[in-house]
């Protein structure tokens, strides 16, 4: 009977419960969607750093490192194993403007990468090319074919013999300017050392990858000591594909656990509120039930049966739509796939979302329970008589003569308010949470505009970045300077504090890189002091007009450096000018210049490596821009769905609770337009405070997950008018929009039959 009695309550109440279904669907599907995103980045990028051998530190020594040393390497106690290893970036001959990293590593066993398809790995060819498969796609590239590159004046020609993931090219960018991967320009491959070493002619790596679980003091203590001089050493942290990749990871935690959990606690609220109205509007059925001699706990176990079934449809379906957008962001021609070169995209999710989901189950389903029971106190008869509203007591204005002036459609409107505190209540919480939203993810995508534009737009004023080779003379790197009329600089890594981070010495006399302040703000570097990023300005506590120490790698000497200011950077970095450094007697070479001439027009040489474009870096934006663009919009179409649905569905219940009121007001001569204007007008009230109250939460939303972003960003927050106009006018659009379809309702009142109904 009661089965029957459960299909007759569903039916009748199918808006509601298709509308709480709806909201917990949305609630947890953005939930689980983005943090299913960070956990499933994280769990792809160790897998395939495990399978090609990804190394825990990389010694760097530009003079290069013997037999010897790498035995030496070897002995220490702790160090599972260790290769010598060096990457070039190469240009192919056969594709104008394109540049593929090569890399060479003497131990398969570190550093390696994955094989897609092809030929398995050997050290021992004398022309294997393992290149990149997404490379190879982009170009039309086959295994069989063969490719010739150029690097440093240097003819290196071979036979794609396997397609490969790796590890180390796990984001595969030209340099540290370069925001996204671009394959169809640049790319990367492995060959064997036989084939490296008989092209150069001599074996050179300036690198040996080493993998080891000691600690990065202990291992740099012992490393200086093996080869009786300091290295450079980077520990997988500090190394691009893993930085990144940590970064991404870090965002889509900070991400996922505000927005998405603004999400689930609208829906969730929303969803307690409505049960609660639910129950109450059975009051009768639940006393009828009792008076038939049902006994409590058949229908304590039939109304939170209902609870139940709404709150697990939900949550199946909520998981079910996490995983779809999950899997839009993670596979290999989504979002992501632009950003990383995975060879297995398998989705995870974190541990404690089902548990979650689970507890969410559970307190739904108890909400029910509760509300069930507060209706089953008394006798039947008590329990059949209708639910009687508690009283409240007049307003204070209501009490002056300003009230009685008072139009009034806003005077029902305010009683109505104060009369129903939790339906109103939850509206403002659903209005809140929609513009929070909505404001943080316009705000977001101001800021990372405004940050791309004064950085890369307008702070890098050349055509071509000339870098040049090692083994350049002074005066030939000079003469290449004063050739294309360019700025230059020259970058290395230095020591501050036992921390490992780089120094960049410019001389910018043509104005072709532009350097920003913590106010987004241009400025120039003067010869007096030095330039802090912001990460180490807060990292190291330093301040303008603080001295501090650095020591260069391969010796003892220290350099002391007052902070002249602090700038906003994409890495972690400090700058000087070069007649600074002449004058601290830091030694440097000039290893890039930066000119005007286009890429076309450089005539590569000796002495020049490799060059590269300043619209290669720019059109990387436009992918990271439209990534992100996508990641926003899809916030913000979420944030309105649940709007609409939190929003008709209370909108709904106050319908079906002011039945008799308006069916009243109808008697008394209101026309439906006139009742209608009176829901408009208390829905916009509603609305007005809601955005009012939302928009400073939703910046302090947006400053919260600046702040996590920080470790791979510096960037101001802003939010123009323009985010604050479409926010404005999404949400009391999202507002009016119901407002209209629950106005419409009044046409279909019978007045007769909603009279008779028993006060």
């Amino acid at each position: 009977m009661l089965r029957k009695k459960m299909l007759r309550t569903f039916w009748l109440y199918k808006v509601q419960f298709i509308s709480m279904i709806l909201m917990v669907m949305l609630g947890i599907g953005m939930f689980t969607c983005f943090n299913i995103e960070w956990k499933s980045i994280e769990y792809n990028m160790f897998s395939l750093f495990k399978n090609s051998n990804y190394a825990d530190y990389r010694l760097i020594n530009s003079n290069g490192f013997s037999e010897e040393d790498l035995n030496n390497i070897l002995d220490i106690k702790g160090v599972k194993n260790a290769s010598r290893f060096i990457t070039i970036n190469a240009d192919v001959n056969e594709k104008s403007g394109d540049t593929v990293a090569i890399s060479i590593t003497t131990n398969f066993d570190v550093s390696s990468f994955v094989l897609i398809d092809g030929e398995k790995y050997n050290k021992n060819s004398d022309d294997g090319i393992w290149l990149s498969d997404q490379y190879a796609k982009k170009n039309k590239i086959s295994i069989g074919d063969s490719l010739y590159f150029t690097y440093n004046n240097i003819k290196l020609k071979g036979r794609v013999r396997g397609l490969i993931k790796a590890g180390e090219q796990m984001i595969c960018v030209s340099d540290k300017t370069q925001i996204m991967p671009d394959f169809k320009s640049h790319g990367f491959a492995y060959i064997s050392p036989a084939l490296y070493e008989e092209t150069l002619g001599f074996p050179y790596y300036p690198n040996i990858n080493v993998l080891s679980n000691i600690d990065a003091k202990t291992f740099s203590k012992e490393a200086d000591k093996a080869l009786g001089n300091t290295n450079l050493i980077i520990p997988k942290e500090d190394t691009l594909s893993y930085s990144q990749a940590e970064g991404e990871v870090s965002e889509g935690k900070a991400m996922g656990s505000i927005l998405p959990a603004l999400f689930l606690l609208i829906a969730l609220l929303t969803m307690i509120s409505t049960m609660h109205r639910l129950t109450v509007k059975e009051k009768s059925q639940i006393g009828t039930l009792k008076a038939l001699g049902f006994h409590d706990s058949k229908i304590v176990f039939h109304y939170t049966s209902l609870a139940f079934i709404i709150s697990s449809l939900g949550s199946i379906l909520g998981i079910a739509l996490g995983y779809f957008l999950a899997w839009i962001i993670m596979n290999p021609k989504g979002m992501m796939g632009t950003y990383l070169d995975l060879p297995e995209w398998k989705l995870v999710s974190p541990w404690y979302c089902y548990p979650l989901i689970i507890i969410i189950i559970f307190t739904l389903t108890f909400i029910g329970y509760l509300s069930v029971r507060n209706m089953l106190k008394g006798t039947a008869s008590e329990a059949l008589s209708p639910y009687i509203p508690k009283k409240v007591k007049p307003m204070l204005i209501e009490k002056t003569k300003i009230f009685k002036l008072i139009p009034f459609g806003t005077r029902w409107n305010l009683r109505d308010i104060v009369r129903h505190k939790t339906r109103t209540a939850m509206s403002l919480v659903g209005i809140i949470g929609c513009t929070i939203i909505t404001i943080a993810s316009f705000g977001i995508k101001e800021t990372m505009n405004d940050f791309l534009d004064v950085y890369y737009e307008n702070g890098l004023n050349y055509s071509s970045k000339i870098y040049l080779s090692e083994n350049a003379s002074d005066d030939e790197r000079f003469d290449i300077i004063k050739r294309y009329n360019g700025d230059y600089g020259a970058s290395t890594n230095v020591k501050l504090k036992e921390k490992n981070v780089n120094l960049d010495i410019y001389n910018l006399e043509n104005g072709k890189i532009q350097t920003i302040d913590k106010n987004s703000k241009q400025f120039k570097i003067k010869n007096d002091g030095a330039y802090i990023c912001m990460r180490i300005s807060e990292k190291f506590n330093l301040h303008e007009g603080d001295t501090f120490s650095i020591s260069p790698y391969g010796g003892n000497e220290k350099f002391d450096m007052v902070v002249n200011g602090i700038f906003r950077s994409t890495s972690k970095n400090i700058i000087i000018s070069d007649k600074y450094a002449q004058k601290l007697n830091i030694p440097y070479k000039i290893d890039s210049v930066y000119t005007d001439v286009k890429k076309g027009d450089i005539e590569l040489s000796n002495n020049i490596k490799s060059v590269h474009s300043k619209k290669m870096i720019m059109d990387s934006f436009e992918v990271f821009l439209s990534i992100m663009n996508n990641m926003l919009y899809l916030y913000v179409a979420g944030a309105l769905v649940l709007g609409i649905i939190v929003l008709y569905n209370l909108g709904t219940m106050s319908y079906v609770e002011r039945y008799r009121e308006m069916a009243t007001l109808k008697v008394v001569g209101f026309r439906d337009n006139k009742i209608g204007k009176i829901l408009y007008n208390q829905n916009l009230l509603i609305s007005i405070m809601g955005i009012i109250i939302g928009i400073p939460l939703g910046i302090l939303t947006l400053s919260s997950m600046l702040k996590s972003l920080a470790s791979e960003y510096e960037m101001k927050m802003s939010i123009g008018i323009p985010s604050y106009l479409f926010t404005i006018i999404l949400t009391l659009s999202m507002s009016l929009f119901v407002s209209g379809m629950i106005a419409r309702k009044n046409r279909k009142i019978d007045m007769v039959e909603a009279l008779k109904y028993q006060e």
